[in-house]
């Protein structure tokens, strides 16, 4: 049997059980598993499949096959988690062969994958960020930030964790009051509404969200910052006029490598000349490759978390600088970890307000990302970018300084 013999040749570390539809089993024991924590060490793992079509299907596409068969429930865990199977079969593929060929497809493919125009790039970011404002509330912190937090011990709370994710941005962008600044992908506003509260700059936001854009400017009516806050409806590249600083927070992995030139064309054309950006994205510490199959299908279409060597190919070619780059590698597992309590917490409401199957889908994302950050090559880069390499201090002194000077909590 083709499925029997992949899993064998896949798991080379750990122990895996496998129940077929007609109830018969088999099972592998590999050797102890090579550099995990203690904590991040996956137990055995005793999974049912219900459904043959999954046998079938995951030697060629097993992203995809394990994640459409938990969401349609043919694939069960019978014995540790789902944490516990995402964990098991991301340590042994980064070690074995045979996700070469997937990997390959997936870069092979990816100028079509992730060819973002503005009318499909405002679909894709509909298709995961204009569902119901109430799902967003059931798991993110009260200011609604859905990116990567800060943990500086780790045993922070998420809105404590969260409030210092804003604070470190605000330290990199050197901000003084009245200054412009421009929000590239605000979502629902918070870090908007946070530097103007909190450092008398003037903010313009753009999302291509239509929910998010009305949560955002409810906000800055609410918080009496309409004046100073102005949020649109607007991609990067239709943007003009210049800005003293841009902040760009989770959005640039939806841009996709073939609009990388334009999007840093975008920031070196709104940047003033002693202008200062601060961008924010998921990475890989990895080789350029492509999306995993289930997370374009079902959460991110279009996505992509590059390799720093792509991204650093187009900030020269724009003839930015780079300033400051800061790698954050297990910060957005610790963030996951948080979401996916809470969610959990709130499961039973999820499922009434959406259905089981939207729950399934939920789950496996959270946790497979949150593995995908302690397993697989997932990090977090922060890029500190000018037009002029005197806009920014020849040391890294003034971020601690500034910090210092800011102690948390500072709220919206």
């Amino acid at each position: 049997m083709i499925f029997e013999a992949f899993i064998r040749r896949l798991i080379r570390f750990g122990d895996l059980t496998v129940v077929r539809p007609d109830g018969t089993a088999f099972s592998v024991h590999g050797q102890p598993f090579p550099r995990t924590r203690p904590a991040d060490t996956p137990g055995p793992v005793t999974i049912r499949i219900s459904d043959p079509a999954v046998f079938r299907r995951l030697p060629w596409r097993p992203a995809l096959a394990f994640g459409e068969g938990y969401m349609e429930g043919s694939v069960t865990i019978e014995q540790g988690s789902l944490g516990d199977m995402l964990a098991l079969f991301m340590i042994n593929a980064e070690q074995s062969s045979l996700m070469r060929l997937p990997q390959w497809l997936g870069r092979m493919l990816r100028t079509i994958h992730q060819n973002n125009p503005i009318p499909r790039a405002q679909r894709n970011v509909a298709h995961h960020y204009d569902l119901s404002p109430k799902l967003y509330e059931t798991f993110l912190d009260a200011d609604r930030q859905y990116s990567c937090a800060y943990f500086a011990t780790g045993n922070e709370s998420l809105e404590t964790a969260q409030a210092a994710k804003k604070r470190h941005i605000a330290a990199k962008l050197l901000l003084a009051p009245g200054q412009r600044v421009l929000d590239i992908g605000c979502g629902w506003g918070g870090m908007a509404l946070y530097l103007a509260r909190h450092f008398e700059v003037s903010v313009t936001g753009i999302t291509l969200s239509a929910e998010q854009l009305a949560v955002a400017r409810e906000r800055a009516a609410a918080a009496g910052l309409a004046d100073r806050v102005r949020f649109e409806l607007a991609d990067y590249r239709t943007v003009s006029g210049r800005f003293d600083r841009i902040v760009s927070v989770g959005m640039f992995e939806h841009v996709g490598v073939r609009q990388y030139r334009a999007y840093f064309d975008a920031l070196r054309r709104n940047l003033a000349e002693d202008g200062v950006a601060l961008v924010h994205t998921i990475g890989r510490s990895d080789p350029p490759g492509g999306t995993n199959a289930w997370i374009r299908k079902y959460i991110f279409p279009g996505g992509y978390c590059p390799a720093l060597s792509e991204v650093m190919a187009a900030v020269e070619r724009e003839r930015l600088i780079a300033c400051d780059i800061e790698v954050l590698r297990l910060h957005y597992a610790e963030t996951l970890k948080h979401w996916r309590r809470r969610f959990e917490a709130h499961r039973a409401e999820i499922g009434d307000m959406l259905d089981e199957r939207f729950c399934r889908m939920w789950e496996f994302y959270l946790l497979g990302c949150e593995m995908a950050f302690r397993h697989e090559g997932q990090v977090v880069f922060q890029l500190q970018l000018a037009r002029d390499k005197t806009a920014v201090p020849d040391t890294r002194d003034y971020i601690a300084q500034f910090e210092a000077a800011h102690p948390l909590p500072l709220a919206v």
